[in-house]
């Protein structure tokens, strides 16, 4: 088998001959040269046959025949790495999967925002407190939150300490996985203590004893465990931002003669690193991963053609996943031509819906917050523009935590934004927390009922 022609003038470096946005600026080259060769020495952290695996479910998503679900910490901090945290998180995905498994009727394609989102792009390169200016937080991969000067210079062993954390926490994710955590003979044992005297409770106590109930059923009659339902496959995501260090966990594996960006099963472009001839496109040309791209209101639609001819120029199937997070306010207007457009080419994609970026806003106070309402509308509408133009809504990305905090107003308890300051905790963007990612996942569960005539 020979080498593709999309791969013939492509190496993990080729991106480095083309303008890089969104890089930190390290003082010392040679101690970031030692820590990108140290890295490119360690083991990958997944491996080639869990991508295609990921990249043939994508492919059944786009056909309408599974949900993408994709979630976790807008950016992961290296002091999160810890067992219980690790587990929540885990839980609320797997809690949101269950209740759009049963409202979608259909298999959901975990994939979380963890093992590797630890770097983030900013809009500014510096930051100014009181007169005093220093380089802004980039996340743990880059540098530290603290406003010092020690603290914001970025630092090369740091891409290190994000690869154990990485690889520590997948580990773990796995172990929790192939032990049984994610059976669902037993999804009683997922509930957040927390949760227990929330609203939502018995609606989900009703699906989780509905889903019980029928696989005790089916198991009776056919005598036959239902082995799919006693473990779940999770897969990672994360932006591919800091491209030394997605670079150094590229490898290319002879017997599927591909590249692989081995560092997670499946990177995205975000808005501010999408440009055509930049060099975050011209790395992701290159990889055989399946690969999202961020779609928002800054974005025309020729662009947005143009990306999806430079990126799956064979329009192979699973390949490319467009996440479009226009806000409530933009989706009906941007929406329909970015759909229009891409049928335009003939390309399969995979449509997806982040309702949480383009509904950021800050408070009187200066807070980042999002509203719930906001997230949910767009996701609703997001739902039926698809429909109305003839397409298909195929996931949902959400930024949310399985911590009990008050980071986005609104939801069941009607978080207020009196109530932030309560438990403020993300040194980024705001989350959802368990409680409303799991009334986010039941909205989106009755509007699928509701569209096939069940309440």
């Amino acid at each position: 088998m020979s080498k593709s022609p999309v791969m013939s003038n492509w190496h993990p470096a080729t991106w480095q001959n083309k303008p890089a946005t969104q890089q930190p600026k390290y003082r010392d080259p040679v101690a970031l040269e030692r820590a990108v060769a140290a890295l490119g020495r360690l083991p990958p952290l997944v491996v080639s046959w869990e991508v295609e695996s990921l990249r043939a479910e994508l492919a059944k998503a786009q056909r309408g025949e599974q949900f993408l679900l994709q979630g976790g910490d807008c950016a992961e901090s290296f002091e999160d790495c810890q067992s219980d945290y690790i587990a929540k998180r885990l839980k609320v995905l797997l809690q949101m999967s269950l209740v759009m498994l049963q409202g979608l009727k259909r298999p959901i394609i975990r994939v979380g925002r963890f093992a590797g989102q630890y770097a983030k792009p900013r809009s500014a390169d510096t930051e100014t407190r009181d007169g005093v200016t220093l380089p802004t937080y980039r996340g743990d991969n880059v540098n530290r939150p603290g406003f010092t000067a020690a603290e914001r210079e970025p630092d090369p062993q740091l891409l290190l300490r994000g690869y154990e954390r990485a690889s520590l926490t997948l580990n773990f994710v796995r172990a929790l996985v192939d032990g049984g955590f994610a059976d669902l003979h037993h999804p009683e044992y997922w509930d957040l203590a927390f949760l227990r005297h929330a609203p939502l409770r018995e609606a989900y106590q009703a699906i989780v004893d509905s889903i019980a109930e029928s696989l005790e059923f089916f198991e009776s009659m056919s005598g036959q465990r239902v082995h799919a339902a006693a473990r779940a496959e999770f897969y990672t995501s994360h932006e591919g931002l800091h491209l030394l260090s997605e670079q150094a966990q590229t490898r290319y594996i002879e017997r599927q003669k591909k590249w692989y960006n081995l560092s997670t099963h499946m990177p995205w472009i975000g808005m501010r690193t999408a440009q055509l001839d930049g060099a975050h496109v011209e790395y992701f040309r290159g990889i055989a991963n399946p690969i999202g791209v961020k779609v928002g209101a800054g974005m025309s639609a020729e662009w947005l053609q143009e990306l999806v001819e430079a990126l799956n120029p064979q329009n192979q199937p699973g390949r490319l996943t467009l996440i479009h997070r226009f806000g409530a306010k933009e989706i009906e207007q941007r929406l329909p031509d970015m759909v229009d457009a891409v049928r335009a080419t003939g390309s399969q994609v995979l449509w997806v819906c982040d309702p949480m970026h383009g509904n950021t806003e800050t408070t009187a106070g200066g807070v980042k917050t999002r509203r719930f309402d906001n997230i949910l509308a767009e996701v609703e509408a997001a739902f039926r523009i698809h429909e109305e133009c003839g397409s298909m809504l195929g996931g949902v990305h959400v930024e949310l935590t399985g911590e009990d905090v008050t980071e986005c107003v609104g939801g069941a308890r009607g978080l207020t934004e009196a109530d932030l300051a309560r438990a403020y905790r993300s040194q980024v963007d705001p989350r959802l927390n368990a409680e409303q990612s799991l009334e986010l996942a039941m909205m989106i569960a009755r509007r699928a009922g509701a569209r096939r005539g069940h309440p």
